[in-house]
């Protein structure tokens, strides 16, 4: 329930959706009523959220503010039990049968994994990640394949395969790492993610050092005021995170 439900809340936290919202609403307003400043007070006000979602200065700092508290605790003197890898590096909209597995903007996830594996910081890699639809391939296995193809032995991969969101990694992996009786653990994720998936380790109990990656501003900069598309998708990122974490602090989730 809660996985349907937060995939359905996700489209009230894009400002794309304010912004269909709001000049909708004063569309309708000015077609169906004579309140005609409130009409265009809405269209403005979905205008104006558009228009700075979309900036690049706007989509900078968002994306600075939800990577600048990223903790960073990877200690290279430790040989650790598993490095613990959350899913999202796979883009299962470029998956085709037969075809090689194609990777989004979250593959450093997997890189950074090779490298801890192949640079002797840690023993196993735990890869979580469930499938995109039912009966479809995983992400948690199709990441390991991946890692496997690098060159990793494959008595070193484990593949958790039902992890739907943050939360479910956090539960999932728990199981695994008490079974093997897995103890000095390393999280590795991107940096906009980190804050929340610790908080959710944390809560089932289970300590891990952590490693964030796949930075995409470590300086906020302004920049132009430029309005391009890749700036609304970076603020659209940025703000559901944001309102994520509340989301999981609210349901006991994450700490």
């Amino acid at each position: 329930m809660f996985f349907f439900l937060s995939k359905t809340l996700d489209l009230a936290f894009d400002p794309l959706w304010w912004c269909l919202v709001l000049a909708g609403a004063g569309a309708l307003v000015l077609w169906r009523t004579q309140r005609q400043r409130l009409g265009r007070g809405l269209v403005g006000a979905g205008l104006a959220v558009l228009l700075l979602a979309s900036s690049g200065p706007v989509a900078r700092w968002l994306t600075f503010w939800v990577e600048a508290d990223a903790p960073r605790t990877f200690r290279p003197d430790v040989t650790y039990d598993a490095v613990i890898v959350l899913g999202g590096a796979v883009d299962f909209s470029g998956l085709a049968e037969g075809e090689p597995t194609t990777f989004g903007d979250s593959v450093e996830r997997l890189l950074a994994a090779q490298k801890l594996l192949q640079d002797g910081h840690a023993r196993l890699a735990i890869v979580s990640g469930g499938a995109a639809w039912k009966g479809g391939p995983s992400d948690g296995a199709l990441s390991v394949a991946q890692l496997a193809a690098f060159g990793i032995a494959p008595e070193r991969l484990v593949a958790e395969t039902s992890a739907q969101n943050t939360h479910d990694n956090a539960v999932e992996v728990a199981k695994l790492v008490r079974a093997r009786g897995l103890t000095r653990l390393l999280m590795v994720t991107s940096a906009f993610h980190m804050r929340r998936a610790k908080g959710c380790f944390d809560a089932e109990g289970v300590a891990v050092d952590t490693l964030p990656v796949d930075y995409r501003m470590r300086e906020p900069g302004t920049g132009r005021w430029l309005f391009r598309s890749e700036h609304l998708e970076a603020s659209s990122q940025a703000v559901r995170e944001l309102f994520g974490r509340l989301v999981y602090r609210l349901r006991g989730y994450s700490t």
